[in-house]
């Protein structure tokens, strides 16, 4: 499961109200629980952006009834979706003219340049799925991942941090970031003033994953030797001889060891090395995902249908609370009958329907979302993020668009077993799952359209309708952080990526 990097750094904005003490460690998703400033100032879509007197399905009839009816209107999303990628990867064209990275969120959130590699990835994933039409910027991304792993300023073992700095902006404490991905020495702009420096095996494995697709695509060989890079990283820093085995979080910014082994973590590396296996031919990565696989099983509960968080100690499992990604990505890695049971389990346990003017909803008026939320948790929560309560019922878009991926990946492939075919179930089950994937899909996309508008990136406004916010309204995800109504490019990547049927977890199935 994602986990959290680690305490707040001393300036930054966005902290939650009375989070719980988790024995767990750092990793990508900290950024929610230090950002946020400007959204929770009341940052929304204005009533004239997002329709008023609308609701979501009618802002879907409205996409459907353009000319060319549903499929056009969903590629006019997509094209917009790619604009914000677009805009968020070239934010800061003056310091960045060659490999450059992403900035991750819109400027309100109040990360200013930050740019965290697992947003990265999947946008270098998601950039693939327009075949090779945005080629040269999944190899400008491509290449910034390569750079930064080659040019740490204290390291030269493979590693990638959690985040970079990729823009000019002073900092809370006045201090000046001046520079772009690249500084004057030629060294990596490492995230030190939020305290983005350690690095985690899931925020590791993403970006190997994606430069072994863009291998595919290019067959440059710098890009295989850097994922090779990072799996040798991997297993010589997180292979651990712990009772539930797998691989451990990684290390923190002063490079110490965290014991903690994450589900999702697992779950990523599994899909790594065997992608990582496949383009080497070599055998001893098939080796580590079976290892990484081995903690998977062991996190999976039979009864409830469903996969744990993982461990804080590498001994005993965290049985609470119960993450999205575990589910979605256990399926698109694994793609097997009881990993299927997951995402039946996610749809229904998880389910969250955010309503503008009821509880603590922050959608415009008019406005209906629906999908899925972070955990069990983000459900009962009461946490605050400056002094705004988060709600119960927001939607994790991130996360809505992942289960939209996994179902219809499920339903492209088929789940019944021999008896439900002999009683013809199983092509029900097909049209099942690409139905609610549909729906979840045109959620997501009725989110683009109507919430998030007036957000910059580099203090430039970004297009219309273009990025998909993090979260319908303020959610808490039970482990210490939040996410907000800011646009992003890991919410835009996963939105893509469903939109083409992508599954970035399997070798070759991009486009």
């Amino acid at each position: 499961m994602t986990q959290h990097a680690g305490p707040p750094a001393p300036h930054a904005p966005g902290r939650r109200e009375n989070a719980p003490a988790l024995a767990r460690g750092v990793d990508r998703r900290t950024v929610l629980a230090l950002g946020g400033a400007l959204a929770l100032a009341g940052l929304t879509a204005s009533p004239a952006a997002a329709r008023p007197g609308a609701t979501l399905p009618a802002v879907r009839g409205a996409v459907g009834q353009t000319a060319g009816g549903p499929a056009r209107g969903r590629a006019a999303s997509v094209q917009r979706a790619h604009g914000f990628l677009a805009a968020a990867t070239d934010a800061y064209p003056d310091v960045n003219p060659g490999p450059r990275l992403a900035q991750s969120y819109a400027d309100q959130l109040g990360l200013f340049s930050t740019a965290f590699v697992y947003d990265n990835a999947l946008a270098v994933l998601a950039t693939l799925t327009a075949g090779r039409r945005h080629l040269d910027r999944a190899r400008a991304l491509g290449d910034g991942l390569v750079f930064a792993l080659e040019n740490d300023p204290d390291h030269d073992d493979g590693r990638l941090r959690q985040a970079y700095n990729v823009g000019p902006y002073t900092f809370y404490d006045g201090t000046p970031q001046e520079h772009g991905l690249v500084l004057p020495d030629g060294t990596a702009n490492v995230g030190w003033q939020f305290g983005f420096l350690g690095t985690a095996v899931g925020d590791m494995a993403w970006p190997g994953i994606a430069l072994l697709h863009l291998h595919a695509v290019t067959r440059e060989r710098r890009y295989l030797a850097a994922a090779r890079r990072i799996g040798e990283w991997i297993v010589a820093n997180t292979w651990s001889q712990a009772p539930l085995g797998g691989f451990s979080f990684g290390v923190d910014g002063a490079n110490a060891p965290i014991p903690n082994g994450s589900t999702e973590h697992n779950v990523d590396c599994v899909a790594f090395f065997r992608q990582l296996g496949s383009a080497t031919r070599d055998r001893r990565w098939s080796r580590a995902a079976e290892h990484a696989r081995a903690f998977v099983d062991r996190m999976w509960e039979p009864d409830g249908g469903y996969l744990y968080t993982g461990t804080n100690d590498g001994t005993e499992i965290n049985r609470d609370p119960l993450p999205l990604d575990p589910q979605t990505w256990g399926w698109l890695a694994l793609r097997e009958r009881r990993y299927a049971r997951a995402l039946d389990w996610a749809d229904d346990a998880l389910a969250a329907r955010d309503v503008a003017g009821e509880g603590l909803s922050q959608l415009p008026a008019g406005t209906v979302v629906e999908g899925v939320t972070f955990s069990s948790a983000s459900l009962t929560s009461t946490a605050s993020y400056n002094g705004l309560p988060v709600h119960q019922q927001g939607v994790w878009l991130e996360g809505t668009a992942q289960l939209a991926s996994a179902l219809a990946d499920r339903g492209a492939r088929g789940r019944g077993n021999r008896d439900d075919r002999r009683r013809g179930r199983r092509g029900c089950e097909r049209d099942d799952d690409r139905v609610r994937a549909e729906g979840l899909l045109r959620e997501v996309q009725g989110a683009q359209e109507g919430v998030g508008a007036g957000q910059t990136i580099g203090g430039a406004v970004l297009p219309e309708r273009s990025g998909v916010v993090a979260a319908s309204s303020l959610i808490d995800s039970g482990f210490g952080f939040g996410y907000f109504q800011v646009q992003h490019v890991g919410a835009t990547s996963w939105y893509l990526m469903a939109a083409a049927g992508a599954n970035p977890l399997q070798p070759g199935r991009l486009g």
